[in-house]
């Protein structure tokens, strides 16, 4: 009979670290991608989602939109300008883990947020559930 108890309290201790586990690891962004701007990742699928997720927020603001070429350049760096300084970052047009949390958490949730497609181009520290920032978006 006791065996049969501890079988099942293993069985549920076990189920539920496995799911504990495999949700804390599936809600990581992309902690380690590298940088977007100029002297880092200047054209490709990361500059894109950068443009998109920009994009997105200044659609939302009524503010003009950039084209969404994948290729970094006075525009799209004038973009990631001034959308840093109106969430109160450092306004230095590089895409780094704080801004790419913002663009991740503010843009466009169907490409960023913490499992879209460009989660995993645009850098990260994966505060994603801890940020609050108070903006016009909310």
């Amino acid at each position: 009979m006791f065996k049969k108890y501890a079988a099942k309290a293993g069985l549920v201790v076990g189920t539920a670290a496995l799911v504990a586990g495999g949700l804390a690891g599936t809600a990581n962004a992309a902690e380690g991608a590298g940088y977007v701007g100029s002297g880092y990742t200047t054209s490709g699928s990361a500059v894109w989602c950068v443009q998109h997720q920009v994009n997105s927020i200044a659609a939302k603001v009524g503010r003009a939109q950039i084209a969404e070429d994948g290729k970094w350049g006075p525009r799209t760096k004038d973009q990631v300008v001034w959308y840093q300084n109106w969430v109160g970052a450092d306004a230095d047009g590089i895409v780094g883990p704080t801004t790419g949390d913002y663009l991740l958490r503010y843009g466009d949730q169907y490409y960023g947020g913490q499992s879209g497609y460009c989660a995993g181009l645009i850098p990260s520290d994966s505060r994603l559930g801890g940020m609050y920032v108070s903006t016009h978006l909310d």
